[in-house]
């Protein structure tokens, strides 16, 4: 693997504690933490060189998983190895965590009460506004004009809002499918394609909720499965999470579920980190542990293990082909998931307007960072919200 000759200029505690920092501070989901760390990392500090980064940003959108976490945990590696890689990883990731532990908590405890409801009525409706615009960005970056990919983003962005759920197979298919159209293997251009026998997907989510396992294990198997097949930005992992808490194992309701977002989009660090909450509210701590840690395993082992191949094989065609396949369908399942969440966080007039309000706020001021509007939808929240459930 590539990376500086030179001994780092830098020791691996002051990297540890600059993860830890950004980890309590560092607002605006993972392609703003990712710009930050360029900035603070490669411009400012110079401690890792421009190639290192590129490197790293490209095998964390090529990997399933939260993008910030794992182009942290590679600049752990860069220099450092495995020891350098697990503690930034812990470092970046653990601050967020006992946040949304905290205010799990708190939920539990006083959730009941009327200022806390006024609150999530507030910032539940605005994180739709704040979905809707991360959906739009998502799509004009990645997708543009390519027929193929509009396709494959329309039909998963359909079946997300029909069926209310994701399914992992999909992205699975959509990433083969662009590869065998921009870069067939020689089997296919040969004609031998019919030799392969299509195998059904696994119904790996019907054979999860069939077993009768106690509940901490179904929840570490769910979540090691979001955080093994979602690719892209944090919020890919709204739909599929949706599907699974929701949906399918009726661990929380469609209430708890926004407010769930609502977490992840008020505390710092990655967006991801909303499954900590989420886990809290169905087991205690014992939940939230186990929820962090199936998430962000997989998210780990995909980043140090394939780090030292990935200069060599990561510009093949067929790999970029596959990743552009499987980012066109996740950001599919994002949009439809906004339509999803919409239906149940719109709920009135004042809802509707705090989402379209979001949105303006977001396009009219490039500058405006999302915390700041989730905390004007809290406090209009809790000046409307009283007025009207008195």
């Amino acid at each position: 693997m590539h990376t500086s000759h030179e001994q780092p200029v830098y020791t691996l505690r002051q990297l540890v504690l600059y993860f830890a920092r950004l980890g309590s501070l560092g607002f605006g989901g993972p392609v703003a933490l990712a710009g930050y760390m360029h900035r603070d990392l490669v411009d400012v500090r110079k401690w890792i060189t421009d190639a290192d980064y590129k490197e790293g940003l490209a095998l964390a959108q090529l990997a399933p998983g939260p993008l910030a976490a794992q182009l942290a945990i590679y600049l752990g590696y860069v220099h450092y190895r495995i020891v350098g890689a697990t503690l930034v990883g812990l470092a970046f990731v653990l601050p967020s965590f006992l946040m949304v532990v905290a205010l799990g908590w708190a939920y539990v405890r006083f959730g009941g009460l009327t200022w806390m409801q006024a609150v999530f009525y507030g910032v539940g409706a605005a994180v739709i506004g704040i979905m809707a615009i991360s959906a739009q960005k998502l799509t004009a970056k990645n997708i543009r004009t390519d027929k193929l990919l509009w396709a494959i983003f329309l039909v998963l962005a359909a079946v997300t809002v029909i069926t209310e759920s994701e399914m992992a197979w999909l992205f699975l298919a959509a990433g083969v499918l662009v590869w065998f159209w921009r870069a067939p293997p020689k089997w296919v251009r040969q004609g031998r394609i019919n030799a392969i026998v299509a195998a059904p997907a696994p119904a790996v989510s019907g054979m999860l909720s069939a077993a009768d396992w106690p509940l901490l294990s179904q929840l570490g198997m769910f979540f090691a499965k979001a955080g093994a097949f979602v690719f892209g930005s944090g919020l890919a992992i709204v739909p599929f999470l949706y599907g699974g808490v929701v949906t399918e194992h009726h661990w929380l309701n469609d209430k708890q579920f926004v407010d769930a977002v609502a977490v992840a989009m008020i505390t710092p660090g990655p967006v991801v980190i909303t499954v900590g909450f989420i886990g809290y509210l169905v087991a205690g701590l014992p939940g939230a542990c186990v929820a962090a840690a199936g998430t962000f395993l997989p998210c780990y082992l995909f980043t140090i293990l394939p780090a030292p191949y990935f200069k060599k094989y990561g510009k093949l065609p067929a790999i970029l082909a596959f990743v552009d396949g499987v980012t066109a369908a996740a950001i599919g399942a994002i949009a439809g998931a906004v339509i999803v969440l919409a239906r149940r966080s719109i709920v009135d007039v004042p809802t509707a307007l705090l989402a379209v309000a979001a949105v303006v706020l977001l396009l009219r001021f490039k500058k405006l960072s999302e915390p700041a509007i989730v905390l004007g939808a809290a406090l209009v929240g809790l000046a409307i919200y009283p007025l009207l459930h008195h």
